[in-house]
């Protein structure tokens, strides 16, 4: 069997003709000229050197298939992965009990069956806090580990191909929990929150807590201000003051290092408002803070290194560090792209923020509403609705290439940017395309921005 580990994690054990029966199922689906070429059988018993090539290239296929937007984010890909995922943990399906935190601590428990997507899980949390249909996409499940002072750290955003319940109890740690907030970046989407009660419910409790734990930054004067609103319980006025606040509405994560301005500083990253804002420490201590558009970054990559483990096989490949970095290549000037690296056990949930910024930025430029990004049920299966069409995965860039011109192909394909003669970024020549995310948000910078 394969290992499949999806954002550093072992998501799931499959067989090779398990991933031939996927792959036959989505040509039929889809058509042979969709679907990528698939490793073919072997007659005889393969050599431990051709089971490697194998599995270098099984890998390969299921990167490509997870990174084409119609197979990736179809149904056939998506239930496959949540029907293994139930099977390598060996959970059966029936009806438990799943407790939801929201963020004033609060538990939602409710009863599930071990098989429900995170969709269905979403649901029911929604429903039983009274929160209305039309609101449920503006809120999301995340995966966080709750820290010894009670605050949270981020583990990733939940997907549609997993299933929460297996999700949270395969980790087999108290310390994990699922957390309901809000997942959109523009706080102008507030308003339709604070229409319904229990979205302004939801909206203040999570202000509050933010506010508590410090990712808020807040002055002497505001606090007796923000005091005072919350002794007379005026939720809105309350929210409407936060939103003018430093750091209202992104998301903090804990210290970790980047190579930006120079190798091994300590960096607290915080993700909102179409930006990844940085707070440095010097070598020389001082602190020093800047923001990175998402808007100027040409393109993103996770990268992650999983230690060989000689243990047994039923040994936890959790146990053993993996190490992830999420580098993004970065329009400095009008003619000027660099790497910038951010090593952090959080990568994963940073790509996710950034991807989720991209897909929000193209709703809004297409006319589309985050309303309508949540995915419908009609008769049983799932429908996107049309303004989420508008959000195509990015195309795939070419790994970098001191060989050729970088950017031709990629500005090509971006109407809206002109990049004149940029100079080639300093990166490693070992990363495959795949690895990349492409930003349909990237804006070239015009002599008027300078």
């Amino acid at each position: 069997a394969y290992n499949i580990h999806v954002n550093g994690v072992l998501h799931c054990r499959v067989r090779y003709s398990q991933l031939l029966g996927l792959h036959e199922q989505l040509r039929k689906e889809y058509g042979a000229n969709v679907v990528p070429a698939f490793p073919p059988k072997k007659i005889f018993t393969l050599t431990p050197a051709e089971v490697e090539q194998r599995r270098e290239q099984l890998e390969k296929y299921m990167q490509a298939v997870r990174q084409d937007p119609t197979l990736g984010g179809s149904e056939t890909f998506n239930s496959f992965l949540r029907k293994a995922q139930q099977e390598t943990q060996q959970i059966p399906t029936e009806e438990v009990v799943l407790e939801v935190l929201l963020s004033n601590g609060q538990k939602v428990k409710v009863t599930i069956l071990t098989s429900d997507q995170t969709e269905d899980v979403l649901e029911a949390v929604a429903s039983k806090l009274d929160l209305p249909d039309d609101l449920v996409g503006y809120f999301s499940l995340f995966l966080v580990r709750e820290t010894k002072d009670g605050a949270f750290s981020f583990v990733r955003k939940l997907q549609e191909f997993e299933l929460p319940y297996v999700s949270v109890t395969s980790l087999h740690n108290p310390e994990f929990r699922i957390i309901l907030r809000k997942s959109y970046w523009d706080s102008s989407y507030d308003d339709d929150v604070m229409e319904h009660r229990v979205g302004l419910n939801l909206l203040y409790a999570q202000t509050v807590s933010d506010i508590e734990h410090g990712w808020i930054l807040v002055n002497k004067e505001q606090h007796r201000q923000l005091k005072s609103l919350q002794e007379k319980v005026s939720k809105k006025e309350f929210i409407r003051l936060a939103q003018t606040l430093k750091y209202y509405g992104y998301l903090k994560f804990d210290p970790c290092i980047t190579d930006f301005p120079e190798k091994g500083c300590h960096v607290v990253v915080s993700a909102g408002n179409n930006e990844l804002n940085f707070q440095v420490r010097l070598p020389s201590e001082q602190i020093k803070e800047g923001s990175f558009k998402v808007t100027r970054m040409r393109c993103w990559r996770v990268t992650s290194s999983v230690p060989m483990s000689n243990g047994p096989s039923g040994s936890s490949p959790a146990k053993s560090e993996v190490k992830l970095e999420l580098a993004f290549e970065y329009l400095m000037s009008k003619d000027r792209l660099q790497w910038v690296t951010i090593t952090s056990p959080q990568a994963i949930m940073l790509s996710i923020c950034l991807q989720s910024m991209v897909d929000e930025l193209m709703v809004k430029k297409s006319g589309g509403s985050i309303r309508k990004m949540f995915r419908r049920r009609v008769n049983g299966a799932l429908r996107r609705s049309d303004s989420q069409q508008a959000v195509k995965s990015p195309p795939l860039l070419d790994s970098p290439d001191a060989s050729r011109e970088p950017m031709a192909k990629l500005s090509s394909k971006l109407t809206s940017v002109s990049l004149r003669g940029i100079s080639h970024s300093s990166s490693a020549n070992d990363v495959g395309a795949n690895d990349f995310h492409g930003n349909y948000a990237f804006e070239g910078i015009g002599d008027e921005d300078l």
